[in-house]
């Protein structure tokens, strides 16, 4: 595994059987993919944090990533992830291309890339993109392409899309992202201001239908680059 190629990949708290033990506790809150429980087993999360951090990576907390961003808890990483592949009741469909809105540290996109053929990851710190690129790279995550832009803009040029996860609140919808999902696609995201829901917005030819799920907390969708 490209763990195994990490100093840092670790023992005691950053371990495989410390992995093993969030899947259970997912399982417990509800996650019933396998594929995607399967995925965060596998993905070392205490390698996308700082290395002070690393003793908490696998609580059930979102933590700093610098720039003002945060690494999602892991419920919240799975339960995204196991909703864009239609997998509420355990069963999920293949994704072919995947737009993530909000790269951060990698870690979502580290999770997306185990479940899709590529994953098309937007970013507006171009700092973050940097650091997250050489991450993903170490790791041998060789079917994200990060890159750098607004995400309110989504990638035209890569879609249409199976799934967007967007990790980061908006009040709407972004219009230019229903635009680019694939007939069937699923967007899933945080919607609101102060007071967030997560949503997940379904694509059947030029109908979209909306389902309002749990309370969530995120940081905001901020347009423009930096």
């Amino acid at each position: 595994m490209a763990e195994t190629l990490n100093p840092r990949a670790g023992i005691g708290m950053t371990s495989a059987r410390t992995r093993g033990r969030m899947v259970e506790r997912l399982r417990e809150q509800g996650i019933k993919d396998e594929t995607v429980l399967t995925a965060m087993g596998a993905v070392p999360r205490h390698l996308f944090v700082d290395q002070a951090l690393e003793s908490r990576a696998y609580e059930d907390n979102a933590l700093p990533i610098g720039f003002g961003q945060t690494i999602s808890n892991p419920y919240i990483v799975a339960r995204m992830a196991e909703l864009a592949r239609h997998g509420e009741a355990g069963q999920g469909r293949p994704l072919g291309r995947v737009l993530e809105i909000g790269l951060g540290c990698g870690y979502q996109a580290a999770i997306l890339a185990k479940l899709a053929r590529e994953v098309v990851s937007m970013e507006r710190i171009a700092a973050l993109v940097g650091k997250t690129r050489v991450r993903l790279r170490e790791l041998r995550i060789n079917n994200v392409k990060p890159k750098h832009g607004d995400g309110l803009n989504g990638a035209r040029d890569f879609a249409p899309f199976d799934a967007i996860v967007v990790s980061a609140a908006f009040p709407e919808v972004p219009r230019d992202l229903l635009d680019q999902l694939a007939d069937g696609g699923r967007l899933v995201m945080p919607r609101g201001g102060a007071a967030q829901a997560l949503c997940v917005m379904e694509r059947q030819g030029d109908t979209c239908t909306e389902r309002v799920l749990e309370d969530v907390k995120f940081v905001p969708l901020l347009p423009g680059v930096a």
